[in-house]
């Protein structure tokens, strides 16, 4: 069930971006007079699953979920029908794309980015209208941070408060690690035992980041109190542990807090160990089997019972501004992230729809859905304006040509162009989707 609703969820928000972005390119062509033959939703190769023939455009449902098409006559496309390439030998005809003035076609190519653009700025705004903003403040961290292993290695120490990026404005622990591994960032400044030290990164930290599996880079520091007791754990055989107990230590060695008891635990898969909780205001001992995993089988209660989020709530007008606001700060972040691709690790990090689907989760919570489609509608908006043939920033720069040289690029030029194009992104799509494929299978993904 999870699976399907993960699927459901990526199918739907696929489904919006495209169908938007195509309607972007439709809805010009056909205010400028040009005659837009089909409007597929996905490419309809090897063939298509349903069309329908309104007036002179076919609009119809592909098989292949990559993406989606309008084809307008007079115009080298992706469709690269034999059809098309006759026409272009000859005359052209008023209601055909190449007929019309530069600036109306210019208008046509950028109509889905924008479409995309504007988008994501609603759906924003919508979320942010419907559900407020939820963040935890660096400031409302009471007991610090617990950072990663990698963080560890570069001078951070459990129970450090993040005061400070330098020459970034960070609010929360995602600002924090989006500016060191988007921005560049290289000192963090901390307070530790009452008094303030910088940390200053190694030039590597992106790439060791994006090295390790773990990119969560800090983590809210809470104590451990049970909340639970798993069935059949090492703790449930144990019979001393009750809903409220605050763990203290494990065999003496201090473990008040949820990290510090994992850290605890470690080197000692198998083994039995004492666990010292407090109840009521005394100290019991109990001792209790570890299990392989290195797992005792007791659920704390989340950071949410000991650490205070803020909600800031809009009204309709006011979430306009902060929505685009918010939707222009992610895609400058998107574009930034595109430095990491120059890497190795970088290039590992790269995924087509496993990657998507996964992002979107196994739980139908809209408020994620919505946020995560405006997202990928900004990420679309940024590939698709690359001045690559094939992509909208292709035919952009073919049309910029020529409006400065005052001729179009020879048709056999922006044949070869466009399949060139073409190879290369199916290259790219088939290298992503199997790279998922391959983390799939060696569970990485």
């Amino acid at each position: 069930m999870d699976l399907l609703i993960t699927i459901g969820q990526l199918i739907l928000g696929l489904s919006i971006l495209v169908a938007l972005h195509e309607f972007g390119h439709f809805l010009p062509a056909k205010l400028f007079g040009m005659r837009v033959e089909k409007f597929f939703l996905f490419f309809d190769w090897p063939r298509h699953l349903w069309q329908k023939k309104v007036g002179d455009t076919t609009y119809g449902l592909g098989m292949l979920p990559f993406g989606g098409y309008v084809k307008i006559a007079g115009m080298i496309d992706e469709s690269m029908d034999r059809e098309q390439k006759e026409r272009m030998e000859r005359p052209p005809e008023p209601w055909e794309f190449r007929a019309k003035p530069v600036w109306q076609r210019l208008i046509v190519m950028v109509g889905g980015v924008t479409v995309n653009v504007l988008l994501g700025f609603a759906i924003y705004s919508m979320v942010l209208y419907t559900w407020g903003s939820e963040r935890m403040p660096l400031t409302n961290l009471t007991w610090g941070v617990t950072p990663n292993l990698i963080m560890e290695e570069q001078g951070f120490q459990s129970g450090d408060r993040i005061v400070a990026v330098p020459g970034e404005h960070v609010e929360t622990l995602e600002d924090v690690s989006l500016a060191i591994l988007i921005r560049g960032a290289r000192t963090v400044t901390v307070e530790r035992n009452g008094a303030r030290k910088d940390i200053t990164l190694s030039d590597d930290i992106a790439e060791k980041i994006l090295d390790t599996k773990d990119k969560q880079l800090f983590a809210e520091r809470f104590p451990f109190v049970v909340d639970s007791v798993m069935a059949g754990s090492g703790a449930q055989d144990a019979g001393g542990f009750r809903p409220g107990d605050r763990v203290m230590a494990v065999n003496g060695q201090p473990a008040a807090f949820f990290s510090d008891f994992r850290i605890a635990l470690k080197g000692k898969e198998g083994r039995q160990v004492d666990v010292t909780v407090r109840r009521e205001g005394h100290l019991v001992v109990v001792p209790v089997q570890v299990s392989e995993d290195g797992a005792v089988g007791l659920y704390s209660k989340s950071a949410l019972d000991f650490l205070r989020t803020e909600i800031k709530e809009y009204s309709l007008l006011g979430s306009i501004p902060a929505g685009i606001s918010y939707g222009w700060k992610r895609m400058q972040d998107n574009v930034e992230s595109f430095k990491l691709l120059g890497s190795k690790s970088g290039l590992k990090q790269m995924g087509g729809l496993g990657s998507m689907a996964k992002a979107y989760g196994p739980r139908w919570i809209w408020s994620r859905f919505w946020e995560m489609t405006a997202f990928l509608s900004m990420a679309l908006a940024f590939l698709n304006i690359l001045p690559i043939p094939a992509l909208d920033g292709g035919h952009v720069i073919f049309l910029l040509y020529e409006a400065i040289a005052r001729r179009p690029a020879p048709p056999k030029v922006l044949e070869y162009a466009q399949m060139a194009g073409m190879v290369f992104l199916l290259t790219v799509i088939i290298a992503v989707n199997g790279h998922d494929l391959f983390k799939l299978f060696t569970g990485q993904l």
